[in-house]
């Protein structure tokens, strides 16, 4: 495979995909628009912060995966990936630890004030007085919002300082993260407005979605207590800055902020804030993931979605359906032996059955096989008998997927 890295990306990472074959070209100069005229005849991308948009999927010769060396896709546009059949893979989790650290560490910050003792010490002033009442973090609320593997880092770290910790109850929460939870004793409200009076703290770690986008507005910040602290190391664009501007001043909020709505998209720039530099506010440059371990971890992660992808799994991906769906699956036993699930797909094209997603597995020894195939479309009368009497199939069996509409 020919793999285009649009952004910095670790020696290591290339010299392990070199050794597979693949060859590799690292450009971290390319910008958004530079990246159409540049992907023709890369079958794989590789991006960090450098936003991919429909006009590179439309340019692409032979693109057929994107690979996001992060969590967040939203610089990505998976549907037009998906329009066209390339798929989009990601890193989750792989950064949650780093995450994790720099929110906390801006919380100690807040409440020690950290920077502002630093700044005066490095000024040549002594000022223990003023410095010697902040509240302490042992026995305060913090409630997070977003329980993802980030959120569940946060979490048991806040434990550790001995700060509870409440989250939203969910309907459908993945049972690994419920028990997690249980495990860090994360009580479960239902509402915002259950949640954030209650609170000392409020952590974000929610993706940017249209039901994100501008999550704390005036009413959510009108809800939170006087004198308490919002951190935000997810995305920007949850926060109404004007917002959070006002409310730092007149509800004494303080907040610990990595990101930002209108950051620049460059790893330096001239660039102000009013909100990164209000003095309630301690702000950092959009480094929550930005530690070697974090980077490790990512640049093996990027290895290991290119062999899968190789060895025909799509790992991660954001842009498929899921498997089950489609009217029915259909369930058939054969002979392992050349020209068999031809003859199959070959009676489902007749049927007027489109093949939504298809798995054949081989039985110990090679002489058997079973194919799941889920299609959409009315199941004929007959098709079932007609399959069975093909040569070398064993069996066949129907069930109706649940919740097709």
């Amino acid at each position: 495979m020919r793999v285009l890295f649009a952004d910095a990306v670790s020696g290591a990472t290339v010299t392990e995909l070199e050794s597979r074959g693949h060859v590799c070209v690292v450009d971290p100069a390319l910008r958004a628009g530079d990246l159409a005229a540049r992907v023709d005849g890369f079958d794989a991308l590789v991006v960090r912060s450098t936003k991919v948009g429909r006009d590179v999927f439309e340019a692409a010769d032979r693109l057929a995966l994107v690979i996001r060396a992060g969590a967040g896709t939203n610089t990505i546009d998976t549907e037009a990936a998906a329009s066209r059949g390339i798929l989009v893979a990601n890193l989750p989790g792989r950064n949650a630890a780093a995450v994790a650290e720099l929110a906390l560490g801006l919380l100690l910050a807040i409440d020690r004030r950290i920077v502002d003792n630093a700044t005066d010490l490095r000024a040549g002033r002594w000022d223990k007085s003023g410095y010697s009442r902040a509240q302490g973090l042992l026995g305060s609320t913090m409630g997070i919002l977003g329980l993802g593997s980030i959120g569940l880092e946060v979490a048991q770290r806040a434990r550790a300082f001995g700060i509870d910790v409440r989250t939203l109850s969910k309907p459908g929460r993945d049972p690994d993260v419920l028990a997690r939870a249980e495990d860090l004793r994360i009580g479960m409200v239902d509402s915002l407005a259950d949640l954030l009076p209650c609170c000392d703290i409020v952590s974000l770690h929610l993706p940017s979605t249209p039901d994100t986008v501008g999550l704390v507005d005036q009413e959510f910040l009108g809800q939170m207590r006087h004198g308490s602290i919002l951190l935000n190391t997810s995305r920007g664009e949850l926060v109404d800055e004007q917002a959070l501007l006002r409310a730092l001043d007149d509800r004494d909020l303080r907040a610990g902020l990595d990101v930002y709505a209108d950051e620049p998209g460059t790893g330096t720039a001239q660039w102000s804030s009013p909100l990164a530099q209000h003095p309630r506010v301690v702000g950092t440059h959009h480094i929550g993931a930005s530690t070697q371990q974090a980077q490790d971890s990512i640049a093996a992660g990027v290895v290991e979605l290119i062999d899968a992808f190789v060895e025909g799994e799509a790992r991660n991906c954001v842009n498929l359906t899921p498997s089950r769906i489609g009217s029915a699956t259909l369930t058939v036993r054969h002979l392992d032996r050349v020209g068999v699930l031809a003859h199959v797909l070959d009676r489902l094209s007749r049927a007027s059955l489109n093949v939504e997603h298809m798995e054949n597995r081989v039985f110990r020894g090679g002489g058997a096989a079973v194919a799941s195939i889920d299609v959409a479309g009315a199941v004929p009368e007959g098709l079932l008998a007609d399959l069975d009497a093909l040569p070398d199939v064993l069996g066949v069996s129907a069930t109706e997927i649940a919740g097709d509409a």
